[in-house]
């Protein structure tokens, strides 16, 4: 379900591709969005977020809004910050996001993820790689490590939907933050199997640590993405 200012942000980008909003105008100012939509300025604040994330508008003090009804990327853009998963970010957009299981095994943690997710060598652990189709096209392979007591149940057809989703609404658990690191690799054979990659295509890494609210780890795992389809994006505007 959409919050309230991401419907808004939807409303404001219909708005611009449709010509309500023509290029190089400025969008309406916080204090008559605020009264046409019914909501706090901290939520047009939010919406208005997204759009410049997007590349859709450029917001800076005192100079108001512009609308600039393009993006900034010719790929898909994920928010460094945001980890409530692709499916989420998937449609939010109103695209067809599907899932293939490559592997779904059982087994126990090696030092490396004994470290990162605090396990101990006896305790067991899901070993996953997904497929991630986008609109039809190969889109990311997703190498995920989950503890098995964390995650009771877990079953193939959760896979093929949205694990996230069933975490927190199957199993009610909140995130509380990630740890991202990103790196440009060679493509290696999952990826030019499943992602269609040449040997000299080069792919964008992203290995990443998802903490609940209490502190514990209870992801670990590592995004390979082909280098000209998707990229991540960080919102740094000086409002001062």
């Amino acid at each position: 379900m959409q919050t309230k200012y991401e419907k808004i942000a939807s409303t404001i980008r219909e708005r611009i591709k449709n010509g309500t909003y023509p290029v190089d105008s400025l969008l309406p100012n916080q204090t008559d969005l605020v009264l046409e939509f019914g909501v706090s300025r901290m939520t047009i604040k939010k919406a208005i977020e997204i759009l410049m994330m997007e590349g859709l508008v450029y917001s800076q003090r005192g100079m108001g809004t512009k609308i600039l009804d393009h993006s900034f990327w010719d790929k898909d853009v994920s928010p460094i910050k945001e980890y409530d998963g692709l499916s989420y970010q998937m449609e939010k957009q109103n695209k067809k996001l599907e899932s293939s299981v490559i592997k779904f095994d059982v087994g126990f943690p090696n030092k490396e993820i004994q470290k990162k997710l605090l396990l101990k060598a006896e305790q067991p652990i899901y070993q996953i790689i997904r497929l991630r189709i986008l609109e039809g096209k190969p889109f990311v392979i997703e190498h995920t490590i989950m503890p098995c007591d964390l995650v009771p149940n877990l079953t193939t057809d959760i896979l093929e939907k949205s694990v996230y989703t069933y975490l927190k609404k199957g199993l009610g658990l909140q995130f509380g933050g990630a740890y991202r690191t990103f790196q440009a690799d060679r493509a290696e054979e999952h990826d030019k199997k499943y992602l269609e990659c040449d040997d000299s295509d080069p792919i964008l890494e992203v290995q990443q640590v998802i903490y609940l609210k209490d502190g514990t780890p209870i992801e670990f795992s590592k995004s390979r993405n082909r280098y000209d389809t998707r990229s991540y994006s960080i919102l740094d505007v000086d409002y001062s």
